[in-house]
């Protein structure tokens, strides 16, 4: 390791040896005005999605590589959409591709598409030195590399691959970031990123429609009926809003851009099976059942407390999807 230039004391180093700066920036800011000059600007013109009543149009319009703690990796892809403005996902795992991320934008250079996880393969680290743009030397080897992975990616396109496993995962802030015991959400997240990075070969939809469609603000206001005594049905009912509002248009559209004509699913929800074909290009050939960690044949052993009073939220969540929202499950005695 080579040091390029030393600020507040601290020694800036690169891998490969470079020419030290002669000049090299003294003060934070000064650090900053030095990289943003090193920054790439994108050429690249983004397609125009145009809004419809009716035809719900999608974009991919970036995907990155995400290494997990597990061991494993997906490719997180962000999608715009006609309908909302909201930044719906898809978490990928194998080698499913986007079509609408892999359509050539206007004015776009090897390194825009590369930037926007355009690419084939898996990246090389190639910048040496952290404050240099690339050299036409680099540019030249991005081509090359990218047109080989592309050539070995189409060779494999068409051979057998196993029906991917999928998941149409709606966002649940409260389940899946503060752990709320009102719902499985989290936990049925968790079961199929594990099933999947098993499989090798998944897609994960998760759409922003928090609260069964409801949003957050008016979620928490149902949690605080359901401390009423009323459940989660109830609650939205009172509120003025559907059981629930959710719809799978742009999940249907999304799995048609990652080119997924079939799907093993995994739900309890019927209605999600039936929105997800009634567009008629996908086409579930089998459920997977999510069942709870705590109804299964394998339960925690933890008998405390807190245990005891999450199965309680959580069993009666349950129990009112299964009896009220006809949810694929079958109910244990103690919950009956």
């Amino acid at each position: 390791m080579t040091t390029a230039f030393t600020l507040f004391g601290m020694n800036v180093v690169h891998d490969v040896a470079p020419v030290p700066l002669k000049n090299g920036p003294t003060t934070y800011q000064e650090y900053i005005e030095f990289l943003k000059k090193q920054v790439h600007h994108p050429n690249a013109v983004t397609p125009l999605l145009m809004a419809s009543d009716n035809d719900i149009r999608i974009q991919c319009q970036v995907r990155a590589r995400i290494p997990t703690n597990e061991g494993g990796e997906m490719y997180l892809h962000l999608y715009k959409n006609n309908q909302d403005t909201k930044e719906h996902l898809a978490i990928v795992y194998g080698d499913l591709r986007s079509r609408s991320l892999d359509e050539t934008w206007a004015s776009e250079t090897i390194l825009n598409r590369i930037v926007r996880g355009a690419y084939y393969g898996r990246l090389e680290e190639i910048v040496a030195e952290e404050a240099a743009k690339l050299t036409p030397d680099q540019m030249d080897y991005l081509e090359r590399q990218q047109q080989q992975a592309k050539a070995e990616w189409e060779a494999r396109v068409h051979d057998d691959k196993p029906v991917p496993l999928v998941r149409i995962h709606s966002e649940c802030f409260t389940g899946e970031t503060v752990h709320s015991a009102r719902c499985d959400c989290g936990e049925q997240l968790d079961e199929a990123m594990r099933q999947m990075q098993l499989a090798g070969r998944g897609v994960i939809v998760y759409l922003r429609q928090e609260g069964r469609g409801i949003g957050l603000l008016e979620k928490l206001k149902a949690y605080n009926l359901q401390d009423l005594g009323h459940d989660t049905v109830a609650a939205n009912v009172l509120l003025n809003h559907p059981a629930d509002g959710r719809t799978y248009g742009i999940a249907n559209a999304i799995l048609n851009d990652l080119q997924v004509p079939n799907v093993h699913l995994l739900t309890n929800n019927p209605d999600k099976i039936k929105q997800l074909e009634s567009y008629g290009n996908i086409k579930v050939l089998e459920r997977h059942a999510m069942i709870p960690r705590s109804w299964s044949s394998t339960p925690s052993n933890d008998d405390s407390i807190y245990q005891q009073q999450k199965a309680l939220e959580l069993d009666r969540y349950l129990s009112v999807k299964v009896k009220k929202m006809g949810h694929i499950l079958d109910l244990p005695s103690f919950t009956q």
